[in-house]
């Protein structure tokens, strides 16, 4: 997962063809100054990108100031980008620094910059054309040094048409381009996604879930997800809260997955296609290093429910194995169990060490 990038904080999670292509783009881009626009509906991690994109440049020692557009009131958001010298207006009692200043020689990030009034869009391009600010009141110009990347969910060449937004500001910011996917489009990345969360928040809140059980992990696959990753953080926080046992199966689910997943089985896109049995997804997931194995996806023939999980089951307990050297107690603790439980199912699934 975006092995060659030096620092991926916040941890963007995937291991899909898309989210490759965002690591490569994310190395390339991170090295230059220019102006990056990410695009992506709400919850599919653009502020992450944002972040791992200032992270990886020269520029990581320095601030990262982020700025929501769509969340700050129209008549604010120029004194909040640029700020205002004392005595400029009624209550501006002293001199306050704007968002470009605190990022000089850092990054800005502008999310929803789709928001963003006409006027004020044309003071974004003075800015980005000339490097300097003028605070509202001021006198002079000030010189900054900063990196810009935008963001937006909504079509930008729709709000273009429609008069909402600067064409030149848009070839000014759209330099590097970067396509976030909706989780949708990356299904093979859920079963890593639902993994990271469950670690974190066993983590967080105190719980010691093991896994989520084949059957939530395809009910899981098959929902839409229109909330994009943050949906799906929130119900595996919600499942983990909520849940009972070692593992979280369908009755765990919230009922929003259960009506709304499909019914039938996920196909992977072309370029998805795992290729490997439901025994080598386990396995893969050992070596991605995940917290917990997990099911990576239902084959596009579909799989027999008791068989998968007889053979997962020995896969895992050979996988354990192998780890300690056949020792059964270190086996046994690398898995949760005791080493009576485990001797009994090496003994039922009559699993031995081939010498």
């Amino acid at each position: 997962m975006g092995a060659n990038i030096k620092k991926q904080t916040n941890r963007i999670v995937g291991d899909s063809p898309s989210i490759h292509k965002i690591f490569q783009l994310v190395e390339k881009a991170a090295s230059s100054d220019s102006t990056v626009m990410i695009f992506g509906e709400s919850g599919t991690g653009k502020e992450l990108i944002a972040r791992s994109l200032h992270d990886n440049s020269d520029r990581s020692s320095k601030a990262f100031v982020a700025v929501n557009c769509g969340a700050i009131p129209h008549d604010l958001l120029e004194s909040e980008l640029f700020g205002y010298e004392k005595g400029s207006f009624t209550g501006a009692v002293n001199t306050r620094i704007g968002r470009m200043e605190l990022a000089h020689e850092g990054t800005i990030f502008l999310d929803e910059i789709g928001d963003m009034p006409t006027p004020l869009q044309v003071k974004l391009l003075r800015v980005l054309s000339e490097m300097e600010i003028d605070r509202i009141g001021g006198s002079k110009s000030i010189p900054i040094n900063v990196r810009v990347i935008a963001a937006t969910n909504v079509n930008i060449e729709d709000s273009i048409k429609q008069g909402k937004f600067r064409e030149d500001l848009f070839y000014r910011l759209n330099i590097i381009p970067v396509h976030m996917p909706p989780l949708r489009e990356r299904k093979s990345d859920i079963p890593l996604l639902v993994n990271y969360f469950l670690h974190r928040f066993n983590a967080s809140k105190n719980k010691s879930f093991k896994a989520v059980d084949a059957e939530a992990m395809s009910i899981l696959i098959n929902y839409e997800w229109p909330g994009n990753i943050r949906e799906l953080q929130n119900f595996v926080e919600r499942m983990v809260v909520l849940g009972t046992g070692e593992v979280l199966t369908r009755r765990d689910l919230p009922e929003k997955v259960l009506d709304g997943a499909s019914e039938e089985p996920w196909t992977p896109l072309k370029e998805e296609e795992p290729n490997e049995s439901p025994a080598e997804m386990i396995r893969r997931s050992f070596q991605n290093a995940s917290p917990f194995p997990v099911f990576a996806g239902i084959p596009e023939e579909g799989i027999n429910l008791k068989q998968a999980v007889e053979d997962f089951e020995r896969e895992i307990l050979e996988e354990a194995l192998e780890r300690t050297g056949w020792v059964k107690n270190k086996a046994a603790a690398l898995l949760g169990l005791n080493r009576t439980t485990l001797v009994e199912k090496l003994k039922k699934m009559q699993i031995t060490r081939d010498e």
